[in-house]
């Protein structure tokens, strides 16, 4: 079974029959490429429209023109004066040169008809039947300097231009002024309609700043806040003292419970009652008691009435004693009670402080925004205000803001016959010549329909581009010039192109190799049968055992390309059984390129190839050679091509560039998709836009020893035209 049988290439699939005629205009490159193929037509019509003219500007009458210049942005005393008071319409950048849009929106009001009918009611009492129209179509306003106009105004009738002259520059002057007093006063208006609302707004803002002031009775939340800021600090100072000291009291009365909860002899030394006198006096004589009945016992029994009475005088002493124990622990929770109270009341006036606080954050926020509406309105309506004193300054002047730059034409001016009419037609019909042969050159090659260089070609058909042969006579020129050792570098060399052809081939069948295709083109004469002849030896050359079998069994050529005889063939291999052995031939071009010829016409070719015994002989060729290459009738009206096709691995479209029709193209296309024959690509044959190949790369590769190397070569870099399939094949070619 074939190849072609088993893998279908994905231009066998591919959508191509959307073939784009028209790529929204031709670009830079295809311009230029018409204009050189037209370069005849254009010269000839822009001599034509050229001379035309000439004898145009020598019949016509005299025409005669006059013009004026305007500076319409001059520094005068007036403009410097006003240049320093601020906010002028006028008083920035006084003499800065005007935009492209300003001077062309000046020079559409100057040649409006309200600056122009005023004009043409004063000279039909003297021009009668004058109207705007005919007194615009030849007034030109021009601005070749900045800040200056140049006023040109072209009549037959010399009188009549002077007094054009001398009535527009009257009315151009005063029309500056007009309307820069315009200007001003509308913007007066202006100022004074946005006033209003800004006084307004001031006063109400005002008087929400002073009900702010009486309502919370303040002057400043600052200086406010700074006050209750102080009072705070100093309260919780307070407070922190006041807790000190409730502690230490708290403390101290604890430790007076725990010393009068000893005995009255253990407290001799206690540090917390001995600062009072009373109780200290007290225990002193209880002790004393104490210490003269011990005394007295060493001599007196506990019945002798001397330890009767220092009894009793120590039971005395011991009431009082609890007495000022009971005053100093009364003394001692007084003390305590105070300092609570103390700490509730700084604890209230701390809380009342943060509240104050509170409140003040809320009003010092609301008085901050009534500060800065206040601020915004005072600004704003200061700058109104100083505009307004500017503005009222400003429409004061009296002066012309445009300058008349020619003092003639205060007097009568006599305006000067045209003496270049001629060489100006001469130049303006030049141009206009070339204008339009440009234009027609582009139109008679569009209408032409035919493919002129690769780009188109691809551009058209969006398939890819497999290679790009130059015409014959250039190739045949380095050929001729590399046998006599002569050097030529603007030539493309003939082998090198085919063998960059034969790579982008293998190319596609990258991962199963292509062994066989049909060579054909849409129409007979685009140079298929030199395309395949070449493409064989090219492989041939690299290494490959390459077949050419001529099946164009109508018109066979390919024998005679080679130099071989057509005595028997494809013809005789099919209808007489015979060896195909015997009937190839070694091609005298190249050693491991074969040849089987076409042999007799026969009668019915579509049957001969459409036959079982021509699939049986494709499958054996196929097997035998490392590519087949058939070279077949064109597609356009015949099926022979589609038989082959659908049995190999697909079919190479030449494209003959300078004589291929749009239409015959994609007609070819239409039938190759309806006939599901897989396509691998275009080739551009007869292209004068071929990229040449230098002569030492030329002498190089075919001088180098045979011997094996690897060959990469990326697809991108090898036609410049086919972007995205990319990769690397190996080989073992023959150099």
């Amino acid at each position: 079974m074939l190849k072609s049988e088993k893998n279908s290439h994905p231009l066998s699939q591919a959508n191509f029959t959307q073939f784009n005629d028209d790529e929204g205009g031709l670009n830079l490159g295809q311009v230029g490429a018409v204009l050189r193929r037209r370069l005849l037509l254009i010269g000839g019509t822009t001599a034509l429209v050229a001379t035309a003219a000439v004898l145009k500007a020598e019949t016509d009458p005299p025409v005669y023109q006059g013009t004026f210049d305007i500076l319409t942005k001059p520094v005068t005393g007036e403009d410097k004066v006003i240049a320093n008071i601020p906010q002028t319409i006028n008083g920035q950048d006084v003499a800065a040169p005007e935009s492209s849009k300003e001077v062309q929106t000046t020079i559409a009001v100057l040649r409006s008809p309200r600056v122009l009918n005023p004009i043409v009611d004063k000279l039909q009492a003297q021009y009668p039947g004058l109207t705007y129209d005919a007194l615009v179509y030849y007034l030109v306003i021009t601005s070749s300097k900045p800040n200056i106009l140049n006023i040109q105004y072209t009549s037959s009738d010399q009188k009549f231009v002077s007094d054009v002259l001398k009535l527009l520059s009257d009315a151009y002057l005063q029309y500056s002024l007009q309307e820069r007093r315009a200007d001003v006063e509308q913007a007066i208006q202006f100022v004074d309609l946005q006033k209003q609302p800004l006084e307004k707004s001031l006063k109400y803002w005002q008087d929400q700043l002073r009900n702010l002031r009486l309502d919370n009775n303040l002057i400043e939340p600052a200086q406010k806040a700074q006050e209750l800021s102080t009072q705070l600090a100093s309260l919780r100072q307070q407070r922190v003292e006041n807790r000190v000291q409730l502690e230490q009291m708290v403390a101290s009365y604890e430790e007076l419970q725990r010393e009068l909860a000893q005995a009255p002899g253990e407290r001799a030394g206690n540090s917390l009652l001995s600062d009072n006198a009373r109780y200290q006096k007290i225990l002193d004589q209880i002790q004393a008691a104490d210490i003269a009945a011990k005394q007295q016992s060493a001599v007196f029994t506990d019945e002798n009435p001397a330890m009767e009475t220092l009894r009793q005088k120590k039971d005395s002493l011991l009431p009082l004693l609890a007495q000022e124990e009971a005053r100093v622990q009364k003394d001692y929770q007084s003390r305590i009670q105070q300092l609570s109270a103390r700490d509730r009341s700084l604890d209230e006036k701390i809380n009342n402080v943060y509240s104050e606080i509170r409140k003040l954050a809320t009003i010092s926020r609301n008085y901050d925004n009534i500060q800065r509406e206040l601020q915004i309105a005072n600004a704003a309506l200061t700058q109104f205000t100083t505009k307004q004193q500017s503005l009222q300054i400003e429409k004061a002047q009296k002066q012309q803001p445009w300058v008349l730059l020619d003092p003639t034409l205060t007097k009568v001016n006599e305006p000067l016959a045209i003496s270049d009419s001629a060489k100006r037609n001469l130049a303006l019909g030049g141009l206009l010549g070339l204008l339009l042969g440009v234009g027609t050159a582009l139109v008679v090659d569009k209408l032409s329909n035919i493919f002129y260089s690769s780009q188109e070609l691809k551009d058209a058909t969006r398939l890819p581009l497999l290679g790009i042969v130059p015409l014959r006579k250039e190739l045949e020129a380095v050929k001729d010039n590399f046998s006599k050792g002569v050097q030529n570098t603007d030539g493309a060399s003939f082998f090198e192109v085919f063998r960059s052809l034969y790579t982008n081939i293998l190319l596609l069948g990258s991962d199963t190799p292509i062994r066989s295709l049909v060579i054909s083109s849409a129409l007979q004469g685009d140079g298929k049968s030199t395309i395949a002849t070449q493409l064989a030896q090219a492989a041939a050359a690299m290494g490959q055992r390459v077949l050419l079998v001529d099946a164009n069994l109508r018109a066979p050529s390919l024998h005679n390309r080679v130099g071989l005889m057509n005595i028997q063939g494809l013809t005789d291999v099919i209808s007489q059984d015979l060896d195909w052995h015997n009937v190839i031939e070694p091609s005298p071009l190249e050693d491991n390129m074969f040849v089987m010829p076409a042999g007799p016409i026969p009668p019915d070719s579509v049957r001969l190839l459409a036959s079982q015994k021509m699939h049986n002989l494709m499958e054996e060729l196929q097997v035998s050679f490392d590519l087949v290459i058939y070279d077949t009738p064109p597609l356009l009206g015949f099926a022979d091509a589609y038989l082959l096709a659908a049995n190999t691995d697909g079919l190479v479209l030449v494209a003959g560039l300078g004589k291929l029709k749009r239409t015959a193209l994609q007609q070819a296309l239409e039938q190759i998709q309806i006939s599901g024959t897989p396509l691998l690509g275009l080739v551009a044959n007869k292209s004068k836009d071929a990229v040449p190949v230098s002569y030492q790369y030329y002498q190089q590769y075919y001088r180098q020893s045979l011997s094996a190397e690897r060959v990469s070569v990326d697809i991108a870099s090898t036609n410049g035209k086919s972007a995205g399939m990319a990769s690397t094949i190996s080989k073992n070619p023959k150099r």
